[in-house]
């Protein structure tokens, strides 16, 4: 074998090795920035002057602040077990350790595709800029962006997913093939009323988004100020809303630029989570508290998944069925032959077998194309053929054939999708001699039951 290819500090490729094919598509592979940049300004809420500094970072870093105006330099995942308070922006932290607003350089971050990133600061919050994205938007072309050789980390939204809060905010979580957000915002009494529905790529983040600046209705500005927040708002850096007037140093830069500032704070409070997203949000009423909760479901999924990833445990000794031996006791072959392997039997009347779902199964090609999902049907023929092994054991000949009399109380609680391992389970709980049969079925994935139904045979000579 050949010598691992080499790679700098930060895990960029060679141009040769990103180019031959040997790499996903830039899309798919992880960026950091092309090299160091920064700028200096004044917080929102502590009114103090802090230097922020954007610094690539190697493949599966993540983003990580650092404070450099503390002892040691400690640094802080910006992931969502670190979030500390939503009170109007977004707080992380690790120990005593704090970083205050970070939702708009984590917006920028994301949608611009950095996936990896050091941001130094040299105080507890970064600048507030003009109250946008845009100055963070700036600073990441102006540091460019390089791919990287590690594959980036997705979450699919598989199935669909809700928060709603005692505020009134709703967050719906659709699957999608892309990153898309759908929201409305409402202030009291139904002001300003706001609707957008778009796609977030960083050319439409560049665009449509990231010039949105944060707003206040006049009504909260006095009790924000009582909670020693907002020191340094200004209308430089923020929008006022005093009943039907806007309040601004220079006209809004879109009709809608509420709601565009609402989808920006979602897009950086769901990059704690860790992962790209490819799913449909759904927004109405949002705000950082209902952001922080989706960002929390989300991130147990991924946990979720990744115990699902992790080999099932064969157990050791006899007892189970390699492929060949399944296939001298059933009669099925591809590409209906739905048993991988007998991960073993438990005394007489239980046995338990696995498939493997890949995306080269060949009903994928015709069963929902762009959103494939294992026919319910096959998943009852899968538990079939595993009854039928232990029924050919008991009676100990493979020598017949068994045939459905019947199938009751199926139920399919949960889809299945390409890339899990389905976990079939089949218990005798009525036998009439050699000649009928009865059996409770199941399958599973991850420990979760996807569905069941309870399977009656007959056994015929062949």
């Amino acid at each position: 074998m050949g010598a691992a290819p080499k790679r700098n500090a930060a895990g960029l490729a060679p141009k040769s090795l990103l180019l031959n094919g040997a790499m996903p598509s830039a899309s798919e592979q992880q960026h950091t920035l092309g090299k160091t940049a920064g700028f200096s300004g004044t917080s929102l809420h502590t009114g103090e002057k802090v230097t922020l500094k954007l610094h690539p970072a190697p493949a599966d870093h993540g983003i990580k602040f650092k404070r450099a105006d503390l002892q040691d330099e400690p640094t802080i995942d910006a992931k969502i077990d670190n979030l500390k308070t939503v009170e109007r922006s977004t707080t992380i932290g690790e120990g005593s350790v704090r970083v205050h607003t970070v939702e708009h350089v984590l917006s920028a971050l994301s949608a611009m595709g950095v996936d990896n990133a050091i941001v130094e600061m040299d105080a507890n919050e970064p600048p507030i800029g003009d109250g946008s994205a845009q100055p963070y938007v700036d600073l990441i072309k102006k540091a460019g962006t390089a791919a990287q050789e590690a594959p980036r980390k997705f979450l699919d939204v598989r199935e669909p997913m809700h928060i709603e809060s005692k505020t009134g905010s709703l967050l719906i979580l659709l699957p999608d093939d892309n990153f898309r957000i759908s929201c409305t915002q409402a202030g009291p009494n139904n002001r300003f009323t706001q609707y957008l529905s778009t796609e977030i790529t960083p050319a439409i983040f560049e665009r449509e988004i990231a010039p949105a600046r944060t707003f206040v209705f006049y009504e909260d500005v006095q009790p924000l100020m009582d909670k020693n927040l907002i020191k340094g708002g200004s209308l430089e850096n923020a929008i006022v809303i005093r009943g039907d007037a806007v309040l601004s140093k220079e006209p809004l830069r879109f009709a809608d630029e509420f709601v565009r500032h609402k989808i920006l704070d979602i897009i950086g409070d769901l990059a704690l989570v860790g992962h790209r997203i490819r799913g449909h949000v759904i927004a109405v009423k949002p705000g950082h508290g209902a952001n922080a909760e989706l960002a929390r479901a989300l991130a147990r999924e991924q946990t979720r998944r990744s115990a699902m990833a992790a080999p099932h445990p064969f157990p050791p000794g006899e007892g189970g069925l390699a492929s060949d031996e399944v296939m001298q006791i059933l009669p099925h072959r591809y590409p209906f032959l739905l048993v991988d392997r007998i991960i073993g039997f438990e005394g007489e009347t239980k046995v338990t077998g696995l498939k493997a779902v890949t995306i080269n199964e060949p009903f994928f090609q015709g069963h929902f194309p762009g959103h494939p999902v294992m026919p319910g049907v096959l998943q009852i023929e899968a538990m079939a053929q595993v009854a039928s092994i232990l029924l050919f054991k008991l009676t100990k000949t493979s020598s017949r054939v068994g045939y459905f009399m019947s199938a009751d109380g199926v139920k399919f609680r949960k889809p299945v999708f390409p890339g899990d391992t389905l976990i079939i389970q089949a218990e005798l709980t009525k036998a009439r001699g050699e000649r009928l049969a009865k059996t409770m079925c199941r399958c599973l994935v991850n420990g979760a039951v996807v569905s069941e139904g309870e399977l009656m045979f007959a056994f015929l000579n062949k």
